[in-house]
C-alpha cells in the first residue's frame, strides 16, 4: 500500500528572552489525540486556503522568503508562514501581530479583529517529513519568533487541543515528554543562538532510512 502524501503544515517556536535564560512555549497535547498523545509540542497545525489570503503587516524578510521558497511556490511559502501564526492563536490565543483590524470571515476572522499578522517577525529554522510508515503524514516548516513580537506575552483561552501550556528553558523543555521530531527542532533552535548562520536542517525518511539534509 502506498504511503499517505504528506500534508503541508507549519509550527512556530516562540522564545521570551526577557529572564535569565531563553524560555520556549510548549503545549501538552491531550491523550485523547490519536496523534501525539500526551506528547508536548509547539503550537501548530495544516495550511488551510484561507492563509493564501490574509493581508500582512509586514512580509516575510527576503532571506526567509527565499529558503521557504526553494521547496515550494512563493506564493505557498507566504501560506505557510500564516499558516504558522494562525494555528498558534487558535491552539494558545497569542497573536504575532501589530496593531491594526480587518473584517474577515472563516478562521482569520478573531485574529484580524485584534491585529495584523507580523510575517516579519518570523525566522525558518526546520522542515522535516513525517515517515512513510505513519498514517497521519505532514510536510512541516518550523518558525521561530521573538516573545517580544507578541501583542500580549501570556497565553488566552485557545481551542482546547493543548490541555497544558507553559514556558521552559531549553533543559528543562528537553526533559518533557517529546516527539523525536520536536526534540531535534528544539536543539536545532538553541543552538542557533550560538550560531545563526547554521544551515537550515531539513529531515526525511527515504529507504527506510532517516536522513538529515540542507533545506
Amino acid at each position: 500500500m502506498l504511503a499517505p502524501r504528506p500534508k503541508d503544515a507549519a509550527t512556530l517556536l516562540i522564545v521570551r528572552r526577557d529572564g535569565p535564560a531563553p524560555r520556549v512555549l510548549m503545549g501538552r497535547r491531550h491523550g485523547g489525540h490519536a496523534f501525539m498523545p500526551d506528547k508536548w509540542v509547539f503550537p501548530g497545525g495544516r495550511i488551510h486556503p484561507s492563509d493564501f489570503r490574509v493581508p500582512a503587516a509586514s512580509e516575510l524578510s527576503p532571506a526567509v522568503a527565499d529558503s521557504l521558497a526553494r521547496g515550494c511556490t512563493p506564493a505557498r511559502a507566504r501560506a505557510l508562514a500564516m499558516a504558522a501564526i494562525r494555528e498558534t492563536f487558535e491552539e494558545t490565543g497569542l497573536l504575532l501581530a501589530r496593531a491594526g483590524s480587518r473584517t474577515s470571515r472563516g478562521e482569520w476572522r478573531d485574529f484580524l479583529k485584534a491585529g495584523l499578522p507580523d510575517l516579519g517577525a518570523l525566522d525558518y529554522v526546520a522542515r522535516a517529513i513525517t515517515p512513510p510508515a505513519r498514517t497521519r503524514r505532514f510536510d512541516a516548516r518550523f518558525f521561530v519568533a521573538d516573545a517580544g513580537a507578541l501583542i500580549a506575552l501570556e497565553p488566552g483561552a485557545g481551542s482546547g487541543e493543548l490541555g497544558e501550556l507553559a514556558w521552559f528553558d531549553w533543559d528543562a523543555a528537553a526533559q518533557l515528554d517529546l516527539p523525536g521530531i520536536t526534540r531535534a527542532v528544539l536543539a536545532e533552535v538553541a543552538a542557533r543562538d550560538a550560531d545563526p548562520a547554521r544551515p537550515i536542517p531539513f529531515h526525511r525518511f527515504q529507504r527506510g532510512a532517516h536522513r538529515l539534509l540542507e533545506a
